[in-house]
């Protein structure tokens, strides 16, 4: 069994809320995750149909007669539980009394929220990280190709582990957007989140999205709020702040999971990556959200942003740690001149208390005016995220 790094951040909401609300992408090992957590409670998945009859029969009863101790799966099958926890709960308020699960829906989490304001904390579970995979062999190159999602690790072949990211999306397109409420042809947006992988680590633009699609503007921004809200893709918004320079306004787009984008990409191995044009592309996006999801478990209220000037001077990632800011740029190979200006220039506009490019080697050394050029290994020690 290998140990998530969700286990502290939700421990710590268990003894702070009445519920504690877990959320992720389909796959990602939420189910597991909570059995193995909260092995004396009860469990109910809200998708068999005997769980499901015994809870919608008798919804007030039930909770009234389990007000502790109670695990709901897939809890947005019954909408009605979410007002009838919320009556339990202010009747005895207390921490840990019920956990909620639910797949890749962002009505759910809008609901939850509405419903339980103030009385659910929320935790969001990712694939592996690099940092969970660390005690396996060869742990960085499976990582880093076919990406984190649990069920991936127990298949020996690339054929098995093809199949199974093949079945993925399909289930996402043709069973859980539907689910959704949206009507929307899965071949369209199959080839829609194609599109999306040419533009992984590039800024977005809508027009020519819209255009290649021959869809409108609208329908571009609505499939992307869609992809987004299921965890298939993240929108990382621009650093903009007054300070007297063009900067760009819009957001760069990368598709979450690597394992998942290399499929989009039609790769079938490590090999065919390391020739591919957009190897520099995956391996930046595939260290960001090694970074972000690490670096928000142990900073809830930092903040994450890519900068750049218009006329195309661009740092990766910026982290706003309250008032402290972190500037990281990654680079494949060795850093060069022009990425280590663009550090200097980003961490001097901003004031940046960290400068720091992550490269794919093994050296770790000082640059002038204070960045420090450190190798990826760096990013899975617990000092990096704590100094951030």
């Amino acid at each position: 069994m290998i140990k998530r790094e969700h286990s502290e951040i939700f421990r710590i909401k268990l003894k702070t809320f009445p519920v504690v609300f877990i959320t992720g992408p389909r796959q990602c090992g939420k189910t597991t995750f909570v059995k193995n957590e909260l092995k004396k409670w009860r469990y109910l998945d809200m998708e068999k149909p005997s769980d499901f009859q015994a809870l919608q029969s008798d919804l007030q009863g039930f909770l009234e007669r389990n007000t502790s101790n109670l695990v709901l799966d897939e809890a947005q099958r019954l909408p009605e539980i979410f007002p009838a926890l919320r009556a339990i709960i202010d009747s005895a308020r207390r921490p840990g009394m019920f956990v909620i699960t639910g797949s890749s829906n962002p009505a759910l989490k809008k609901t939850i929220s509405e419903s339980l304001a103030g009385r659910v904390g929320m935790v969001e579970m990712s694939p592996f990280s690099m940092k969970e995979l660390s005690t396996r062999p060869k742990f960085f190159f499976q990582r880093w190709f076919w990406g984190g999602f649990p069920p991936l690790y127990e298949f020996a072949s690339g054929k098995q582990r093809i199949l199974w990211l093949s079945d993925y999306l399909s289930a996402i397109l043709e069973r859980d957007i539907p689910r959704l409420g949206f009507r929307i042809e899965a071949p369209g947006l199959y080839k829609f989140l194609q599109m999306l992988a040419h533009t992984h680590g590039n800024i977005l633009n809508l027009s020519e999205l819209a255009n290649a699609m021959s869809i409108s503007h609208h329908t571009v921004a609505h499939y992307l709020d869609i992809f987004e809200g299921i965890f298939l893709i993240r929108r990382m918004p621009p650093y903009f702040v007054n300070i007297g320079k063009r900067l760009v306004k819009s957001p760069k787009l990368y598709i979450r999971d690597t394992g998942v984008f290399h499929f989009l990409l039609g790769l079938k191995g490590p090999r065919e990556l390391d020739v591919h044009p957009r190897v520099g592309a995956s391996w930046e996006g595939f260290i960001i959200e090694e970074i972000t999801q690490r670096a928000a478990r142990r900073h809830p209220m930092a903040r994450f942003f890519f900068w750049r000037t218009q006329a195309g001077v661009e740092v990766d990632l910026v982290i706003e740690n309250g008032a402290k800011k972190t500037v990281i740029e990654i680079k494949r190979s060795v850093p060069g001149a022009k990425a280590l200006a663009a550090v200097r220039q980003c961490a001097e506009d901003i004031n940046a208390a960290n400068s720091i490019v992550i490269h794919s080697g093994k050296e770790t050394y000082a640059y002038k005016n204070g960045i420090k050029i450190l190798p990826w290994k760096a990013i899975l020690d617990e000092k990096f995220y704590r100094d951030l």
